[in-house]
């Protein structure tokens, strides 16, 4: 049984569907990735996944009940990571991680063990007696991590967990994360950053315009792009252009320079590919053209994101 199943949501503010038909599952120890720009409805959906809205249709269940926004016993299985910090700054780190610990209910010793192995988790012993208000931008991340920890939930909701923090601190809370899937912890991971959801997601699913355009195993969905091989040139002609494009594709770029994209079934063979440049090379050397570079386009998300909603992550 999934921990998560988020079945054809639909959510709608006034003439603008925010949300339309997104399902999607989370199982037990699973870090699950959740991609998408700016209003794609990540966030939308997210709240509606802990409560906080209620879908306009669709059914969201947790261990196989069904959530409703009212239902609090139910939202206990979550702890949730918001994007903005939800800290006291003028409270230490423990005096934080007390309030809201009293606030899910925990008092006495199992308190004092919950916020020392909270404290332990996000690497904040040293600090658990300075005010949060001092703390750097990673440390606020962490503590704001460890407060969701301390009900021991089942599922994380993670959204943006790493915004703004530095290196030390994120490769922190990754590891956070995967100390927890690795106790059977579940988690849905928003982020910016790809190459976080490549380190920690097996599963991902790519959002747009509030619809799921994609999801399934990470290596699944990677080996939709192929691994063309580029090479930049300077300035080529009309007629050597016209001759180069029937090897592959030709991509202009800055000052007149163009770049030859070999898609892959041409090189898949390495005699084809070694011919294919010998082609390609002898044309240039008549022409008197630069070769300026060669790259391979390795398939990862942030070319699949791009070739999949035309634009970039951060837009």
């Amino acid at each position: 049984m999934n921990l998560l199943e988020v079945c054809n949501l639909r959510k709608s503010f006034g003439n603008l569907v925010a949300v339309e038909d997104v399902s999607f599952s989370v199982a037990a120890g699973e870090v699950f990735g959740l991609l998408g720009p700016n209003g794609a409805g990540k966030s939308t959906t997210m709240n509606m996944v802990v409560g906080l809205l209620a879908p306009d249709s669709g059914v969201i269940r947790l261990e196989g009940k069904e959530l409703a926004p009212n239902n609090r016993e139910l939202r206990t299985i979550l702890g949730v990571v918001p994007q903005d910090l939800a800290i006291y700054p003028d409270l230490t780190a423990r005096e934080n991680l007390d309030f809201f610990g009293r606030l899910y209910g925990i008092s006495g010793k199992t308190l004092k063990q919950r916020i020392n192995e909270a404290l332990e988790r996000t690497g904040l012993t040293a600090r658990a007696n300075d005010r949060a208000e001092t703390f750097s931008g990673g440390m606020k991340r962490r503590l704001n991590f460890g407060v969701a920890l301390l009900h021991r939930p089942r599922l994380m909701i993670l959204d943006e967990p790493t915004v703004g923090v530095d290196p030390q601190s994120r490769a922190h809370l990754l590891d956070c994360v995967r100390a927890l899937s690795a106790e059977g912890v579940g988690a849905v991971y928003a982020s910016h950053y790809m190459e976080e959801v490549e380190a920690l997601c097996a599963r991902v699913a790519i959002v747009d315009r509030g619809r799921v355009l994609a999801c399934d195993h990470l290596q699944t969905l990677l080996g939709r792009l192929s691994a063309d091989l580029c090479l930049r040139v300077s300035r080529p002609t009309n007629g050597l252009a016209a001759k180069l494009g029937r090897f592959g594709r030709i991509e202009s770029g800055h000052n007149g320079s163009a770049t030859i994209v070999i898609p892959r079934e041409q090189s898949d063979e390495k005699d084809r590919l070694n011919e294919t440049l010998g082609q390609i090379l002898e044309l240039l050397d008549q022409s008197h053209v630069d070769l300026r570079g060669v790259k391979t386009n390795d398939a990862n998300l942030e070319r699949l994101f791009l070739q999949m909603t035309g634009s970039r992550l951060r837009d």
